[in-house]
């Protein structure tokens, strides 16, 4: 068995995490936007590093089963506007449909603005070669690289199958200058016109980037010889290779990722409601598990804007390790501006010059300049104080400490602020903070929301990417049908196995090794059904009128492994060195700190103290206890009955 390779790529750092066997490593490295090839193969060298003692890319790539990337490169490109200029074909004169609200009329403005063309159509969907021409050179010449066709009517199927077939008549794609066509029907069967325009305008505007760079980083790792394919971690909790992965499913799948593993965790210790905070460099996502289920949008926004997939019901908030301190008419705020990984925070010494929590923790005495980063990054005392100074306490007239301590609250509250208009906060609810800046300041956080159980994992810095581990390879497939036609039904439903069967040869697996779900949904709820029935045309006959079929193949490989859950023998934890921090009360003194990496299951403290790995750092505040449970995550609690520790 080869090992496998999980790699998130976020907008400030990527995250690598690799499972050999009963072992696994992890690393980070900054990401390089200008060229994510780079982040990624400099992210696998460091991490051959640590598995081999010396940097052996080679042995590594050799030696591993699969390696699955997840992205937020497309979902960063949308939010900032950096894709291609589309062009729009519609079939009919009045075009309200494409915009019912003024959000939808925003982004319209911005993806597509002024390139749509309208073709008149008669009842086969024929249109005048004359008028064809007129229009796509009409789009051509606005500038549209790419052009999304869109029919509105009940034969939308139909119409944009013979706009199809006009168009490579005209257009052969061998043509040079030939512009990509993308046909609403080719990606989802939605009955709300609407939705289909959005969700093909959204895919043809993230495809250009992701094409580039996965193909390109794909040809780079044939050159190794690698056992399988890259794959890609899509939104829906599975993986896919490229030549398989629509472009919209990458969007928001790191995310996706730190869900799936929250939903691990969760299982594992027991807890019924799980409110996830990975906070990142720029923002702070924040999910939910509730009843052992990812919380999940059926109809997925992108943008504010309904999609045709379900996405996890996952809200970011614009407050992140690099996000920027201002004072405004008196006030101290922070965010959503943020400094991102190049320049980074002042501390970081590569030309930033904004406050940011990083700063804070560090002048606070929580970082530590020589070990931050796994001791590769060195931090800088100096830098932070002239500008937390500047930014901060000067404004506020202020002493420096103070101004931290403020900053901690605020921004603390802010992340507070976000989970409570995202959902309530219960008694049974348990606060589970991962990314890199999860753990920092995360007993803040709770004290903020009242929450007193917090889990933090082990593996917390890497967390969405050791999340994807718990996850496989797998496709699916959905149509369209009505209850009233059976053998429409049948026929639907052995056409979409055999393109699911087809998409998993590609894959290098056959049908018959690997599990198939089906369903039906109807007005946005899903109901299991066996492949069987399905075939057969046997349906629950509370369910009638027009429904969705779907069909996945699922190919299970090894996934990540938690140890079974045993009883704990207390023993203090073992301190490794004491620091000197500025507390919440305003108080300087110095309090111990537990390297994550000396302690034992079942090791036990209090705070005041600090817990550090080399990727993260937590500031345990007086009044918490934290438990070592038997995977080595962190329990914090205020009463020591809630630790899972005492439940086994």
């Amino acid at each position: 068995m080869g090992k496998l390779i999980n790699i998130d790529n976020g907008g400030t750092l990527t995250d690598i995490w690799v499972l050999d066997g009963s072992e696994s490593y992890h690393t980070k490295t900054i990401t390089t936007p200008y060229d994510l090839s780079k982040c990624f193969f400099e992210g696998l060298r460091k991490v051959s590093e640590e598995i081999y003692g010396v940097e052996d890319l080679k042995a590594l790539l050799q030696s591993t089963d699969h390696i699955r990337y997840s992205t937020t490169q497309g979902t960063n490109a949308l939010v900032q506007r950096k894709g291609p200029a589309l062009g729009l074909l519609v079939d009919s004169p009045d075009t309200q449909w494409c915009c019912i609200d003024e959000n939808q009329r925003d982004l319209f403005k911005a993806l597509v603005g002024e390139r749509i063309e309208i073709l008149s159509l008669d009842d086969a969907g024929d249109v005048s070669g004359a008028a064809l021409t007129e229009a796509m050179n009409r789009l051509s010449s606005s500038g549209a690289s790419r052009i999304v066709v869109a029919c509105s009517g009940e034969n939308y199927v139909a119409l944009e199958a013979s706009l199809r077939r006009a168009i490579l008549k005209a257009y052969p794609r061998h043509l040079l200058g030939s512009v990509p066509m993308l046909y609403t029907s080719a990606l989802c069967r939605n009955p709300s016109a609407n939705t289909r325009l959005w969700t093909a305008l959204f895919n043809a505007y993230l495809h250009p980037a992701m094409e580039r760079f996965l193909y390109t980083t794909e040809n780079e790792l044939t050159l190794f010889r690698t056992r399988n394919p890259l794959l890609v971690y899509r939104n829906d909790g599975y993986s896919g290779r490229v030549a398989k992965t629509v472009a919209l499913k990458t969007y928001s799948s790191g995310p996706r990722g730190g869900a799936e593993g929250a939903l691990a965790y969760a299982r594992y210790y027991g807890y019924s409601r799980v409110i996830t905070i990975d906070v990142g460099g720029t923002t702070t996502d924040i999910g939910l598990i509730e009843d052992h289920k990812v919380a999940e949008n059926r109809r997925g926004a992108v943008e504010g804007v309904r999609c045709n997939d379900a996405l996890a019901e996952i809200v970011s908030v614009g407050v992140g390790g690099g996000s920027i301190f201002r004072v405004h008419d008196g006030r101290l705020r922070v965010g959503p501006e943020s400094v991102g990984g190049a320049p980074g925070p002042a501390c970081f010494g590569m030309g930033g010059e904004e406050a940011t929590i990083t700063d804070a923790l560090l002048v606070l005495g929580l970082l530590d300049p020589k070990t931050y980063f796994g001791g590769k990054l060195k931090l800088n005392l100096d830098k932070a104080v002239v500008a937390i100074e500047q930014h901060v306490a000067q404004p506020l007239a202020i002493e420096i400490d103070e101004a931290c301590v403020c900053m901690l609250s605020e921004w603390a509250d802010r992340i507070v602020d976000g989970i409570r208009s995202y959902t309530e906060i219960t008694e049974d609810s348990v606060l589970m903070a991962f990314g890199g800046g999860g753990p920092m300041g995360v007993t803040a956080v709770a004290d903020s929301a009242g929450i007193t159980t917090v889990l933090i994992p082990k593996l917390s810095a890497v967390f969405s990417a050791h999340g994807i581990g718990f996850s496989d390879i797998a496709h699916a497939m959905v149509d369209m049908a009505d209850t009233s036609d059976v053998g429409g039904i049948c026929s639907k439903a052995a056409a979409l196995l055999e393109r699911v069967a087809r998409d998993l040869k590609t894959e290098g697996y056959d049908i018959n090794e690997c599990e198939i779900e089906a369903w039906i949904e109807r007005n946005d709820e899903r109901f299991s059904i066996s492949i069987e029935n399905l075939l057969a045309g046997q349906l629950p006959e509370t369910i009638t009128g027009q429904i969705e079929l779907g069909v996945r193949g699922i190919k299970r490989i090894h996934h990540a492994k938690l140890p079974d859950r045993c009883s704990l023998e207390p023993a203090d934890a073992i301190s490794t060195n004491s620091r000197s921090v500025k507390s919440m009360a305003g108080q300087r003194n110095s309090i111990p700190v537990y390297g994550v990496e000396k302690q034992s299951p079942g090791a036990v403290g209090e705070g005041p103290c600090v817990l550090e790995e080399d990727f993260w750092t937590c500031n345990v505040t007086a009044g918490w206890r934290f438990l070592f449970t038997e995977n080595t995550d962190i329990v914090l609690t205020k009463d020591s009955k809630n630790s899972p520790g005492a439940e086994s």
